[in-house]
């Protein structure tokens, strides 16, 4: 009744920033996302018979809201097995918590794997992503790997992997400009924005224009349009975040000396781009011929704390034993 699954965040190139309903979590767009291989969440799951109750540690730490984030997922899994047991659930992220790099998203997709393979359950890939989502909105893009698309269907949302890692090999480098965790979730975020920004509209309404010009850049493996798109509907959240009443001010001045430093790069013809999640990270994407160029330059940045480089990565898997 226990399992051991890994996990890894994806930084979103065409965003999604809101929520179109709160039950099931549904996002209020599609989004289109790169797992970063280079990052990882492992998370164990245990069941115990008898147990009244779970218990979450993240980082060895418990906290009340994931807890129950946690728990609305475990129920909907006992609910398929048809168990009652509590779990005692273990995380870690091997990177920065809840600091704008989808720690969340990898959280709820490794724990829905572990938690599935620790009750036994064979269940279809769209009910393991309806489950996660109830956790995280990003999840169901961590629980497969490469180049994701999250479209909303129906009532529900379809995820598709667009390009396995090996089919175009683009590279990550993560510049960390701070380490704590974000003052204002991206949930609660998200509330706020669309309660109370005057260009929310705006942004949901021409959504689609930028996800389908990001897919056909995918297909086509076109980075400079995919740069020209990410970049574009990165700075458009951003705008939307910014005239949240009161405003949502993610970025350190590092986050914005690195944003200038990728556009120089890329002036002088490196291939890379930045995009910037709700968080202070800079995530620039480029060329695997580019990556170090790129991490040296973000490096001597004035308040970058660490550079991390990341490929494509896998989806969420259990481990093996042994591992």
């Amino acid at each position: 009744m226990q399992a051991v699954a890994t996990a890894h965040p994806n930084v979103a190139l065409i965003k999604y920033w809101g929520k179109r309903a709160t039950v099931g979590n549904l996002p209020a767009t599609g989004s289109l996302s790169l797992a970063l291989g280079g990052l990882s969440t492992e998370t164990r799951v245990r069941f115990e018979a008898g147990r009244q109750g779970d218990r979450v540690l993240l980082d060895d730490r418990e906290d009340a809201e994931t807890s129950a984030r946690v728990t609305a997922c475990l129920d909907l899994l006992r609910g398929e097995a048809g168990v009652t047991d509590g779990a005692v659930v273990e995380s870690r992220n091997d990177f920065p918590t809840g600091a704008g790099l989808a720690s969340s998203a990898s959280g709820f997709a490794a724990l829905v794997v572990a938690a599935a393979g620790a009750l036994g359950l064979k269940l279809p890939p769209a009910r393991l992503a309806e489950i996660a989502r109830n956790g995280s909105g990003s999840a169901a893009r961590s629980l497969l790997g490469g180049i994701v698309l999250l479209k909303n269907v129906g009532t529900g949302t379809d995820c598709t992997q667009l390009a396995a890692p090996a089919d175009w090999p683009l590279e990550i480098v993560v510049a960390v400009t701070a380490t704590g965790q974000k003052a204002i979730s991206s949930r609660q975020g998200m509330a706020l924005s669309e309660q109370t920004s005057p260009y929310y509209p705006a942004w949901v309404e021409s959504h689609a224009t930028d996800l389908d010009a990001g897919i056909a850049a995918v297909r086509n493996r076109d980075f400079p349009a995919l740069a020209e798109f990410s970049e574009h509907n990165c700075l458009k959240m951003h705008a939307v975040m910014l005239s949240t009443r009161p405003p949502l001010i993610y970025w350190t001045p590092a986050t914005l000396a690195c944003l200038q430093r990728v556009r120089a790069l890329r002036a002088d013809g490196v291939p890379v781009f930045y995009t910037i999640d709700a968080g202070p990270q800079l995530k620039a994407v480029c060329l695997p011929e580019a990556a170090g160029e790129v991490a040296t330059a973000l490096a001597a940045i004035d308040g970058v704390h660490q550079v991390l480089r990341s490929p494509l990565g896998a989806g969420a898997r259990l481990r093996a034993a042994g591992d």
